[in-house]
């Protein structure tokens, strides 16, 4: 696999994410732990589904305990931030700081090594950001005292994902099987809180069921496969960079959904995030892929 076609698959994990909000919305009033649980759940049987017909796939659950450590914390430890985030701050300011993981991504990907960090990928990072800055301000984004816990942990949610996305390039001889295992355990973990600090609520239509189907099998499912392999065989750089889309593309989700109103803001906002990306980019747009 070239390294062009690893990153086009990564781009894939951007769509999906980008469908994250609106299928959320469209489960109804599920704890957030709950559906997490569900979702990851779904998403590791879909994929040990796939073991069947691939049977040598199992071995890839054998892997060392930093392997476990980066993966389930990554995919366990982020959503948990990112609840947390929810659960003591609004979502335009919980997302705004949580959307630092692109850039931060962008600037851990110079401690790997044989990555360099170029001026158009820092500027693409940057337009990324400022578009996302002002797409969260138009919804009316503000800091309150009260708000302090919720955001540290979007803050530090950032910081793990973006750990979490570099560090699978570190673990490059992991396979991407892996993930499946990854999944289950973050499941299990997810329930635990769930059982702790939630009540369940069952989903009430078969639309809801849907969604949770939905969710499990793309933005909470292969989207980490895809993301996965773009990490560690894709351009990290140019994968951080074009991160940026997904709350964009999300609120044009929401908009087509009936959820959010088009604002000249959003338009604005999607003029930054798609030059930054396209700047970011420009090795992978207009550089011939070298014959390997």
């Amino acid at each position: 696999m070239t390294p062009r076609a690893a990153t086009l698959i990564g781009l894939t994990a951007i769509l999906m994410w980008s469908l994250l909000s609106v299928l959320t919305v469209a489960t109804g009033k599920i704890p957030a732990f709950q559906l997490a649980a569900m979702t990851f759940a779904i998403g590791a049987l879909v994929a040990f589904a796939s073991f069947l017909f691939r049977p040598a796939s199992f071995h890839a659950l054998k892997q060392p305990l930093v392997a476990w450590v980066v993966g389930v914390g990554g995919l366990f430890g982020y959503h948990a931030l990112y609840f947390l985030a929810l659960r003591f701050a609004p979502p335009a300011e919980a997302g705004l700081l949580n959307y630092l993981w692109p850039l931060l991504i962008v600037l851990f990907s110079s401690l790997l090594p044989g990555e360099r960090l170029a001026p158009h990928h820092i500027i693409g990072a940057l337009l990324g950001l400022a578009g996302t800055v002002l797409l969260f301000a138009g919804n009316g984004a503000s800091f309150a005292p009260g708000q302090i816990p919720g955001l540290a942990a979007a803050f530090v949610a950032a910081f793990v994902w973006a750990a979490y996305s570099v560090m699978s390039r570190k673990l490059k001889a992991v396979p991407t099987d892996a993930v499946a295992g990854f999944c289950l355990a973050t499941a299990l973990l997810a329930a635990l809180m769930h059982g702790v600090v939630e009540t369940t609520v069952w989903p009430e239509t078969l639309g809801q069921w849907l969604a949770i189907m939905a969710l499990g099998v793309g933005p909470v499912g292969a989207a980490f496969f895809v993301w996965d392999i773009g990490m560690k065989r894709g351009d990290i750089r140019v994968l951080g960079a074009a991160s940026y889309a997904t709350p964009l593309l999300s609120t044009a989700f929401l908009i087509l959904a009936g959820f959010a109103q088009p604002t000249a803001t959003i338009a604005i906002a999607a003029i930054l995030i798609a030059g930054g990306g396209l700047i970011a980019a420009k090795d992978l747009v207009w550089r011939k892929e070298p014959s390997p």
